[in-house]
């Protein structure tokens, strides 16, 4: 590191130092449009033998440790930063190197998994209901979804997912180092909207060389560090593209592809299902005209929008459906009746048939046009949709009745 840029960093060590309490909220504020003195922290981070590195990794945690949200976030920043230069010291080995980042990355994760009380704290999430949009779906998509009685009881009802507590750890071990680690993820995530640009840079350059340190594809990424394997957990593994995600679709396209590509990469070599899952599911969403595009194009997640007009499933229960079917079964009690009629009608033909021959000659033609309207009626017996049809085909009956009786009363009289 040049002077003048060692020069940037120990001003800011000592302006933090002498600053009154009063000052400090403005002092926060200040700190986003330091550009320079955030590359050359990165700088030192990035350096293990650096003289400056301890003092910057005290300063940091003294912003944390602050209470400041906004002296929270600019530590925060340097997350990825922090966790690549641990695991690449730690694998080369050079324990004396690591001490300072150590102790830093421990006093971030025990301060977090306290509440402001002391008190162990338990983090909660909310699973999404698929009935439900959101911004990664629209219900309309998944197609027709009945309201089922199964459906109903489960509509309005939200699953809860509890992590925690966690335990105080003093040093970092083989067991809880990558529990620690994917803890820290987690808490850059909670924050990676407040993040600037630099640091989704790092962090999509950390995921790829966690992912493809010690294997055939380090020889085309040209990455001068170490060359030794860096051991990965699949929870780590997913909270790296869940950052990921979110930094191709916020002006990192180029470098979170690749960081995408580099952890699939290395899933697929451990047979990780749960990064694989995940990290499959961002591949297929990402829209091929976006990869051919330009790099200052804007960014967009495309998703369905929610149509003007309802659909309505077949098999859904609506009050058209409701209408309809008291509709059918007006109908099938119209045909009921109408059939217990006819069988009337039966009746008194044969009743005529039982007359002598001779008294109902001439009623004899009566017989037979009644007999071929009878015949006639059972063929349009099929139950009319018209309401008003109904009152005419009833009209008609008793019309047939009446020229009927008409009929008989007439061959008596012969």
């Amino acid at each position: 590191m040049m002077a003048a840029d060692s020069g940037v960093v120990e001003e800011w060590l000592s302006e933090f130092k002498t600053l009154p309490e009063i000052s400090i909220s403005s002092y926060a504020s200040s700190l986003k449009g330091k550009n320079t003195l955030v590359l050359e922290l990165y700088t030192v981070i990035s350096e293990s033998l650096s003289e400056l590195l301890e003092p910057v990794c005290h300063q940091l945690f003294e912003f944390y440790r602050s209470g400041e949200f906004e002296l929270k976030r600019f530590t925060l920043q340097f997350v990825p930063e922090l966790v690549w230069s641990y695991l690449s010291v730690i694998s080369a080995r050079n324990m004396h190197n690591s001490g300072c980042i150590e102790a830093l990355l421990l006093g971030i994760y025990n301060l977090e998994i306290v509440d402001k009380e002391g008190g162990t704290k338990v983090l909660s999430f909310t699973v999404p209901s698929l009935s439900k949009p959101s911004v990664y779906h629209e219900p309309s998509s998944f197609g027709s979804m009945a309201l089922t009685e199964g459906a109903l009881s489960r509509h309005g009802l939200t699953r809860v997912v509890h992590a925690g507590p966690y335990c105080q750890r003093e040093t970092f071990t083989a067991q809880n180092r990558f529990e620690v680690l994917t803890f820290l993820l987690l808490c850059y995530n909670a924050a990676i909207v407040y993040v600037p640009c630099q640091s989704l840079q790092s962090l999509c350059r950390m995921c790829s060389r966690i992912c493809v340190n010690g294997f055939p594809r380090k020889l085309q990424k040209k990455y001068e560090n170490i060359s030794s394997r860096i051991r990965v957990s699949p929870e780590f593994m997913v909270h790296m593209l869940t950052a990921v995600y979110y930094a191709i679709y916020n002006g990192e396209w180029e470098l979170g592809c690749k960081a995408l590509d580099d952890v699939l990469y290395r899933a697929q070599l451990e047979m990780f299902p749960e990064p694989l899952l995940v990290g499959n599911a961002i591949k297929n969403t990402l829209p091929s005209s976006a990869l051919k595009s330009s790099k200052n194009a804007p960014r967009s997640i495309q998703v369905e929008i929610t149509p003007t007009s309802s659909r309505i499933s077949r098999n859904a229960v609506t009050s058209l459906s409701i209408r309809g079917h008291r509709w059918k079964r007006n109908d099938l009690s119209t045909s009921h009746s109408d059939s217990v009629e006819s069988q009337n009608l039966a009746l008194s033909n044969s009743n005529v048939a039982n007359l002598p021959e001779d008294k109902h000659d001439n009623g004899e033609k009566s017989k037979m046009q009644t007999e071929n309207d009878s015949q006639h009626y059972q063929g349009v017996q099929e139950p009319p949709s018209d309401p008003k049809t109904d009152g005419k085909e009833i009209k008609r009956q008793k019309s047939l009745r009446k020229k009927m009786e008409d009929g008989v009363h007439f061959s008596n009289r012969v």
